[in-house]
């Protein structure tokens, strides 16, 4: 197990949170203790010995407490391997070595989060504290690294555990813990020079806030979430979330937010796709809308409203089996009600956060980029034909539109009296789309007479607008943008139908 005593340590901490338990035990097993500052004198308050990394380096704390632990008696203690040649060194340079070195680093990134100005910002840039914890996570065979307070507790369990020792595999684990706490935290400071603190926030992979999953989209698949799922979420009921769920919700989020001024909205989801949205005078009748518009695809998915659950929409939602359901709140009476089904997931939305930044990885590297945060709004619209859209139309497209950012790409959905009547999405050529989507309408008994037609991206040829005709669509929103719009807006001129160009494409991948 390569069990490692500890019996000299380092701590030089920015928070004394938890700190106190940790010290005591180290006390307790007869740990010889350097700090600084005012860890030095939190320790010394609880009544622990400590030698002060003054006396052992033969200077004092300078330049403000910017210079306090950067010396090579210091460094030395962390960096020699236990072997003959560098043990030998230690000795004749009367170097003491460090088994455990204790950090929890300037808070950079809540400093910056607090709209601090730039010199109290630039003050909370870790000099020292990140030096020591690259250095002891690099010597992880023969020294144990605590990079943050949150490995107070997991340190002390090991040492009560091993009975003041640690194992190699423990040594290992806290190294990359440390490794995880570093990277991010310069990737915080990098995305502050460049303005942009947004990039760090997608970045957050650290121990401070990971969360194993059962497994990922597949059980052959690993899968970890990094982020703080509470800040957004309160789990009222039911199972783990797993990497699906995850998914999923990200994208019912992504697409209430677009509801938030609206009335009682219920969007359903499957494999991140909405296949059933409504807006109704209540929530029950929104549920019952977007039921009806997908009843097969809504088995087994994910359900979320922009307002409170009700007790009468509680019970039509109980006759389907779900695995998540989200709202702003629950009645009392329906989340006791809902929560008799113990692996049904129920969750109160607290604050919904939309991220700025996307990361993916992608062949050798990552790709970053903005979120598609444009949402169609009637002013920015232009009507391309003759025929002005009617109120009722207008109301129907800016609502196709904002379902149409949420489905993966080419995407046509058909929509009448803010209700999402069927869509095609996912599809290789947007008359394939549009086809499927009337397809699906006729199923389960749509009547799309007087119905409106919003498309992602723009019609390369006239024979989308061709086919909504012969359907009943009577209103068309898309980007516009093909060299062959004008044949489109001919088409629809010629068959009394309305179009309106916004100019923003919504590509999904």
């Amino acid at each position: 197990m390569s069990l490692i005593p500890i019996s000299r340590a380092l701590i030089s901490v920015y928070s004394k949170e938890g700190l106190e338990s940790l010290a005591k035990l180290l006390h307790h097993y007869g740990v010889e203790i350097y700090s600084t500052g005012g860890t030095q004198a939190y320790l010394e308050n609880l009544g622990i010995p400590v030698i002060t990394v003054e006396s052992l380096t033969g200077y004092p704390s300078i330049l403000d407490g910017r210079v306090k632990t950067l010396h090579p008696k210091v460094f030395g203690g962390i960096l020699a391997r236990r072997e003959e040649g560098h043990l030998a060194e230690l000795n004749e340079m009367d170097i003491p070595p460090f088994d455990l070195v204790v950090v929890d680093l300037y808070p950079f990134e809540e400093t910056v989060a607090s709209g601090a100005g730039e010199a109290e910002i630039i003050e909370k840039i870790d000099i020292g504290g990140i030096s020591l914890i690259r250095a002891a996570a690099k010597n992880f065979n023969d020294v144990v690294v605590i990079p943050s307070k949150l490995s107070y507790k997991p340190l002390v369990e090991a040492l009560e555990k091993n009975a003041g020792s640690t194992t190699l595999a423990e040594r290992l684990s806290f190294a990359r813990a440390a490794f995880g706490v570093t990277s991010q935290y310069d990737a915080a400071i990098y995305a502050y020079f460049q303005g942009d603190e947004t990039f760090s926030e997608s970045l957050r992979l650290t121990e401070n806030n990971r969360v194993d999953l059962r497994y990922g989209e597949n059980p052959h698949q690993k899968a970890v979430f990094y982020g703080d799922f509470d800040d957004m979420f309160e789990k009222l009921a039911g199972k783990e979330l797993s990497f699906n769920n995850l998914t999923d919700i990200d994208a019912a989020v992504g697409l209430i937010s677009e509801f938030e001024k609206d009335g009682p909205t219920m969007v359903i989801l499957k494999h991140t796709n909405p296949c059933g949205v409504a807006t109704r005078s209540t929530i029950k009748e929104a549920w019952l809308a977007a039921l009806a518009a997908d009843p097969v695809s809504a088995f087994g998915g994910i359900f979320i409203s922009n307002v409170s659950i009700d007790m009468a929409t509680a019970v039509e939602i109980d006759h389907l089996f779900y695995e998540v359901l989200i709202a702003p709140n629950f009645a009392e009476d329906a989340l006791n009600f809902l929560s008799k089904k113990k692996n049904r997931i129920l969750l109160k939305l607290k604050k919904p956060k939309i991220q700025n930044i996307s990361v993916k990885s992608l062949l050798n590297g990552v790709i970053v980029q903005e979120n598609d945060v444009v949402t169609e709004e009637r002013e920015i619209c232009k009507v391309a034909t003759k025929l002005e859209p009617t109120e009722n139309q207008w109301r129907d497209m800016m609502f196709a539109a904002k379902c149409c950012k949420h489905l993966k790409s080419n995407v046509i959905v058909l929509a009448k009296d803010n209700q999402l009547l069927s869509m095609g999405c996912g599809q290789t050529s947007r008359i394939d789309a549009l086809e499927q989507a009337v397809v699906k309408a006729n199923k389960y008994g749509f009547d799309l007479n007087g119905a409106v037609m919003a498309s992602d991206a723009f019609f390369p040829f006239p024979d989308c607008v061709e086919v909504a005709e012969r359907a009943g669509i009577k209103a068309v929103i898309q980007p516009g943008g093909s060299v062959k719009d004008q044949e489109s807006i001919d088409f629809c001129d010629a068959h009394n139908m309305a179009m309106v160009i916004t100019g923003i494409r919504h590509f999904r991948h």
